[in-house]
């Protein structure tokens, strides 16, 4: 238990670890770069559609770089970024974390996904609007992509089915297929989770709401060069395996 000097003085101390920290990692990797263990947080939303692809092309840039994989949500990422449990983590941006660099990867659009049958499957001009009409189902509290549709339905003033949510977006598509509503999926996943039967994409007009992600670590980490070019490389994987998403200029 911290006493009230005590919680004052946890901030310094922080920052006197990270001061150690960064100077052991800088004198550990002189000379090796891209070398030892890189515990990777990633948030749920993005982990199975970008991970086949960043883990492949990590694996063939940095072969002496060994990725420890977190699934974990944002919550717990900024957690593990400020206790130095995590070198760095994947979330959507801006990750609102106090002493933390960002570096984009890239945007993508939100697709609604609707029933098969559904007076709006296949279409490419949806406004926002029509959220209005439509029963929209989320993830449950402490996704990030939860509040960020959220904010979108707010937006037109859209109805959220309360009493429905879900812990996956594979849960989501599931109940979608069986009638119960609509819901928003990230463009990057919408190819693995709307390959079963009984599901359609609709499209939004521009400009289409999304996300921005990026890659976040310490801004006292000693290694900040070395995560920019593991963000570099990343993008270089997106854009060579061409997934559906928009690039920094």
């Amino acid at each position: 238990m911290l006493t009230t000097a005590g919680e004052r003085l946890v901030p310094k101390a922080r920052a006197v670890l990270d001061a150690v920290d960064a100077l052991v990692t800088e004198a550990a990797m002189v000379g090796k770069p891209f070398a030892g263990t890189l515990r990777l947080g990633i948030i749920p939303t993005v982990a199975p559609y970008l991970l086949p692809v960043a883990l492949d092309a990590l694996a063939k840039a940095f072969p002496a770089l060994e990725p420890e994989v977190h699934e974990e949500r944002t919550g717990r990422l900024l957690e593990g970024l400020g206790t130095g449990r995590l070198d760095v983590a994947v979330l959507a941006l801006p990750a609102g974390g106090r002493g933390l660099a960002e570096v984009p990867l890239y945007a993508e659009d939100f697709v609604l996904v609707v029933p098969k049958r559904h007076e709006l499957a296949g279409t490419i001009d949806v406004s926002r609007v029509a959220l209005r009409k439509l029963d929209v189902m989320l993830l449950e509290e402490g996704h990030c992509l939860r509040d960020q549709a959220l904010d979108v339905c707010r937006e037109v003033g859209g109805r959220v089915e309360a009493a429905t949510r879900a812990a996956s977006l594979g849960t989501l598509v599931q109940l979608v297929a069986a009638g119960m509503g609509v819901t928003l999926l990230p463009e990057t996943a919408v190819g693995v989770e709307t390959r079963r039967s009984g599901l359609a994409a609709a499209r939004f007009c521009d400009p289409a709401p999304g996300r921005r992600i990026g890659l976040v670590y310490r801004e006292s980490a000693g290694r900040a060069a070395e995560y920019t070019e593991i963000a570099a490389e990343l993008r270089r994987a997106v854009r060579t395996r061409k997934l559906p998403v928009r690039l920094p200029s």
